[in-house]
């Protein structure tokens, strides 16, 4: 393989120099297959980009030759920034849809003949003309539906023909039809589309992945293209686009996958986490670096999203064999430890209705912006669209500026589209004797900027706003690079409209979980806390449930320094208030307070945490369990122990020293199955201590302390001189 022209051993021991012990193991080992397990804020983007800028700085990457695939525009653009800051430049960074529709395009002529045909902006309307056609009647929320479902399938790698059988399989209820008319429907929607001559985004990537697997030809093309890959968010990789990355790579191991099971939120689109589960079993060689430390969140935060997540049911993979042992290793939750300052304890709020509860959310936001909380630097987040027209309505009343994610696209903005034109107009103009952010303002001030934000809120205040997101680019470009000028300025603007980058704006952000996924704030307030909305209503069966769990787990770890969760428990004024906290928060009860059970806690119960059911599967291989031994720990009896030996010997040595100075059996402290759980578990808190199968509340108050110091490295006989002694003195 050729170098590139710029490598450099000493920029590349720089880069690793910024890097903690594990992202150094990432960017260090640039070649051969990797699995990086990245919990939410421990430098995921930080890791896989030093990765890249070391593999070119070592010369043991060509930039041109490494595609990295994102699932988003906005992250693309956000990698191609961090390598440029890196001094890296050449690397492709796109989607997967960017990625095939260029080679769609490019090789189109070649393998098909004439120019490929025109992509669908929506499904929508063609699928509205094939239900037509079939004489049904559906409105456009119906049919917005049929056009998710047919995605569904399609990204599945289903056809009309399989679609039924795998629906019923799958159990989905496509607006309300059987799943024979929803095969009808698609069939109709496929002839429709064919007339007009137009794909789809998922026939960009069925149309790119078959011509790589029909033409060797343009397939060998593509590989001596793209040597080495990175694939982030790989948790939300669904069948179609696992298929097209393995033609990709044609049987390399030259691959990275980065993703976190517990971020998994997105499988009613098809995604699945199964491929990161099975990753090693796929890629025997390949290393395994798990991220765990946090740069986001304070310990306050994380000690509610940790108990949380703790309580979860375990992703089981469902590919038994050799494998079994990596992929229980990869789908185990490891708690996420802070490495920052400490915080405010997270608050959970009760309301009477909704209503009251936007009024209370925009309330407690004009007071964080009041005391110096930037408008743009706080969210609202919530479990759907719906939830946000009442705290729309609160915000505009308490004349706080706000902006809804997901709405309009920042670059197709009025306001947007007529300063490009502007400073299109004046780059010839600019001899560079003004500071750019200067030039920029007196440009921008023809679109209708103003030094001062204005002091009305709504449309006139986003207007400013998104003006104010160019001057505050401008100042950031400069800041990294001085000589950049407003041809320059152009440039970058052009190239983060193509990729829908947008700079931040400010105001408060307005968004469902699902939308808020790889964000962050310093401070989120998390609203509708309540069983019914999380979890939702529509969540059927434990699977559902517990992606339900990690939607949560999400919206918490958004949040960098403050964190602010409501719930209300009634719909309207003067309703019954029939809703409850959600069940997810009862293991943060300790955290939180009372107020976040579920259930009320009976007169006389102790202050225990609740024993979870015990799993019915194996965490390894997927086989039902069906001894109360097997169960207890979660694992068969076919499959290696998950855990570390050196502490389940802690364990056991401390447990007979125990029972030795007791004269006891060794049994009556904990089990051998006890023991193992606790050994596979780790717990790090007495609440996880608790939450082990065999330990109630007697135990509890014995030996918690031990276990988590034996967990922590304690000495086993030392602790067990202490636990015996503290035995003593409570007798």
């Amino acid at each position: 393989m050729s170098s590139p022209v710029d490598a450099s051993p000493s920029r590349a021991d720089a880069v690793l120099a910024a890097l903690d012990p594990e992202q150094r193991e990432v960017a260090a080992s640039p070649l051969g297959p990797m699995c990086v397990l990245a919990g939410a804020g421990t430098g995921k983007t930080r890791a896989i980009t030093h990765r890249i800028a070391f593999g070119v700085h070592s010369g043991a990457y060509v930039p041109q030759r490494v595609l990295a695939v994102t699932f988003t525009a906005r992250a693309a653009g956000e990698m191609r920034t961090r390598l440029r800051e890196l001094g890296v430049g050449g690397v492709a960074a796109r989607t997967f849809h960017a990625a095939a529709l260029r080679q769609l395009h490019y090789f189109w002529p070649q393998a098909i003949g004439g120019a490929a045909p025109e992509v669908l902006p929506s499904k929508a309307p063609v699928v509205a003309e094939a239900v037509s056609r079939l004489r049904m009647q559906f409105d456009r929320t119906a049919v917005r539906d049929l056009a998710a479902e047919i995605e569904w399938a399609k990204v599945g790698l289903l056809t009309p023909q399989t679609y039924a059988a795998a629906a019923r399989r799958a159990g989905r209820d496509p607006a309300g039809i059987d799943h024979t008319a929803m095969a009808r429907v698609w069939e109709g929607y496929e002839e429709a589309k064919a007339q007009r001559g137009v794909i789809d985004f998922e026939d960009v990537l069925l149309l790119t992945a078959g011509i790589l697997q029909e033409r060797e030809d343009i397939a060998r093309v593509v590989r001596d293209q793209y040597r080495h890959f990175v694939v982030d968010e790989y948790q939300d990789v669904n069948a179609l686009q696992q298929r097209l990355l393995d033609l990709w790579l044609g049987g390399r191991e030259e691959v990275c996958v980065v993703g976190d099971p517990a971020q998994t939120i997105y499988s009613f689109t098809g995604a699945t986490p199964e491929h990161l589960l099975g990753f090693t079993r796929r890629h025997p060689d390949a290393r395994t670096v798990r991220l765990v430390r946090n740069y986001r969140s304070t310990p306050q935060i994380l000690r509610v999203a940790n108990l949380v997540l703790r309580a979860a049911r375990p992703l089981p993979p469902r590919t038994p064999g050799p494998g079994g042992r990596a992929l229980a290793d990869i789908a185990r939750h490891a708690d996420l430890q802070a490495q920052g300052e400490p915080g405010p304890e997270p608050v959970l709020t009760a309301y009477d209705d909704d209503t009251a509860e936007a009024t209370g959310v925009a309330a407690a936001v004009a007071a964080a912006i009041k005391r110096g909380v930037p408008a743009g630097e706080i969210a609202i987040l919530f479990r759907t669209n719906g939830q946000s027209e009442a705290v729309e309505a609160a915000l505009a009343a308490a004349d706080v500026p706000y902006l809804v994610r997901g709405g309009e696209r920042f670059f197709s903005r009025q306001e947007v589209r007529g300063a490009l034109v502007l400073l299109r107009g004046a780059v010839r103009g600019d001899d560079g004797g003004r500071p750019l952010p200067e030039l920029v303002r007196d440009v921008l001030a023809g679109a209708g900027w103003a030094p001062e934000p204005p002091s009305a809120g709504g449309a006139l205040r986003e207007r400013w706003e998104s003006l104010q997101a160019l001057v505050a680019l401008a100042e950031d470009l400069v800041s990294l690079t001085p000589t950049t000028r407003l041809g320059d300025l152009v440039r970058e603007l052009d190239e983060r409209a193509a990729a829908q980058h947008a700079p931040a704006v400010q105001g408060v952000t307005l968004a469902s979980l699902h939308a808020a996924k790889g964000l962050e704030w310093e401070l989120v307030q998390l609203l509708g806390c309540s069983d019914g909305l999380i979890p939702i209503t529509l969540a059927e069966g434990a699977e559902a449930i517990e992606e339900e769990r990690r939607l949560l787990y999400v919206g918490l770890t958004r949040a960098r320094r403050e964190l602010h969760l409501s719930w209300a428990g009634a719909r309207s004024p003067g309703g019954r208030a029939s809703r409850r906290p959600s069940r997810f928060l009862d293991a943060a009860v300790a955290v939180l307070g009372a107020g976040a059970r579920s259930q009320p806690r009976r007169a006389g119960t102790r202050e225990t945490a609740r024993q979870p059911r015990l799993p019915a599967v194996c965490r390894a291989c997927g086989v039902e369990l069906t001894t109360s031994a097997t169960r207890k720990v979660g694992r068969c009896e076919d499959c290696p122990p998950t855990y570390d030996p050196a502490l389940f010997d802690s364990l056991r040595t401390w447990r007979a020293e125990v029972a030795r100075v007791a004269g006891w059996p060794a049994y009556s402290v904990f089990t051998d199955a006890t023991l193992t759980a606790l050994a596979e578990t780790r717990p790090t808190e007495r609440t996880a201590v608790a939450a082990v199968s065999g330990v109630g509340p007697y135990k509890l108050e014995r030996y918690a302390d031990a276990v988590l110091a034996l967990v922590a490295g304690g000495d086993p006989q030392a602790v067990a001189e202490q636990t015996t002694a503290a035995m003593k003195s409570a007798d």
